[in-house]
């Protein structure tokens, strides 16, 4: 490979978002054309998304929703791409104005996206109109995961949870940041549990608002406290009635991948049938006009919106099959057993579990910072941004200005 095709392959790209009429007015026609099921025969969402919940959400999105909103809001923000392992990595990137601001990349989940993260921008690039001082600010990187969003879908097998966290490196090093700290929660925090043990040049630290290691191996983990073996018993509930999409795209994703770009409403059930705390904030958002926090029925449909613009639902849900599923090539393949640099951690009273500060420090050797926030659930960056941006703040200030351990 000549160094001109070098230049161009590893080359960081500007990046527009152009939605065609064409493209929502299909979404429109899909949405108005829905067949509808039975209504469940229970009262809560133990058969899945009610219908009352569906109904509500579609009838929104079909009569008031705007749908010029997801470009809207992300050519607001700068975009880029460049190709990493033969894959178009999307992601924004925002620079704060204060110099000595730390850079951060942080990674969404499933069934999220950069729209999930995009209300942080501000609390976290530009602390002083915040709250905060310019001592806490970042530069911020969100990417999209390969197969989520406007980012390359992979083409061939292996993009899994460490490959995913050495792309993330050499992003940022492609960026030109030779220190660094990364985020994540849900397969984000897969992403960033990922880069703690694989130790990438440049990474100071990590902060997850998920514990990896519980889901993993919860019996491995300290049940003598009542906190303990509540949090236990939680994840017990979440492992037998609770996580029917991680079965369905750990081990079948194609098959519900037709579904999910078929149907913008069977995408939207499929989406917003996470978990319990969020399901039914999310219900009363479209039923009641009752939003959680930052949950409103809008930025709810900016995410399912994005999926279906983008036509990702068969390809996030296969990043479940490489990252989890038995039969992935990467399955038995351990990671590096021990995370060496510093690690921050935050739970949210709405997560499927509420990590003990016990199990955090059972898991990782070097723990600076745990906290308990007063509020917020599984989709913390989301549901409350300005919260999510003070516990970074305060997560990684011992590793600012070299005081890294």
């Amino acid at each position: 490979m000549s160094s001109t095709q070098v230049a161009t392959a590893t080359a960081v790209r500007p990046f527009e978002i152009d939605v065609s009429e064409e493209a929502l007015d299909d979404l429109r026609r899909r949405i108005e054309a829905t067949r509808w099921p039975d209504s469940e025969l229970v009262g809560d969402r133990s058969q899945g998304v009610q219908l009352a919940a569906l109904k509500a959400l579609a009838d929104y999105w079909k009569h008031e929703y705007d749908f010029g909103r997801v470009q809207a809001r992300l050519n607001a923000l700068p975009q880029f791409t460049t190709e990493i392992d033969g894959v178009d990595i999307h992601f924004i990137h925002v620079r704060s104005q204060h110099e000595d601001a730390l850079p951060l990349i942080m990674t969404h989940g499933w069934p999220g996206s950069v729209i999930e993260q995009i209300d942080t921008v501000g609390p976290l690039t530009d602390p002083t109109a915040h709250g905060g001082s310019a001592a806490d600010a970042f530069h911020l990187v969100l990417p999209s995961i390969p197969g989520y969003g406007f980012s390359g879908r992979p083409t061939e097998l292996g993009w899994n949870l460490p490959r995913f966290a050495r792309a993330w490196a050499e992003l940022m090093e492609r960026l030109g940041y030779t220190r660094y700290v990364a985020q994540g929660g849900d397969v984000g925090a897969g992403i960033t549990d990922a880069m703690g043990r694989l130790g990438p040049e440049g990474l100071i630290g990590i902060h997850t608002n998920l514990l990896v290691p519980a889901l993993n191996n919860p019996a491995a983990l300290p049940a003598s406290t009542e906190q303990e073996q509540t949090a236990l018993a939680a994840i017990k509930t979440f492992q037998t009635t609770g996580n029917g999409y991680f079965v369905e795209q750990s081990t079948r994703p194609q098959t519900i991948g037709y579904a999910l770009l078929d149907s913008p409403v069977s995408l939207a059930a499929w989406v917003i049938d996470h978990d319990t705390d969020a399901y039914y904030k999310i219900a009363a958002a479209f039923t009641e006009d009752e939003p959680s926090g930052n949950l409103t029925r809008d930025h709810i449909l900016d995410n399912v919106t994005l999926y279906w613009l983008t036509e990702t639902g068969a390809s996030a849900a296969r990043s479940y099959w490489e990252a989890y599923g038995a039969d992935a090539p990467g399955a038995g393949q351990p990671l590096p057993p021990d995370v060496r640099i510093p690690v921050a951690f935050s739970t949210f009273p709405g997560e499927i579990w509420r990590t003990p500060r016990s199990w955090v420090e059972a898991s990782y050797a070097n723990v600076v910072y745990f906290n308990e926030a007063d509020r917020g659930g599984h989709f913390a960056a989301w549901e409350e941004p300005e919260l999510f941006a003070s516990e970074l703040r305060a997560a990684f200030t011992s590793l600012r200005n070299g005081r890294s351990s």
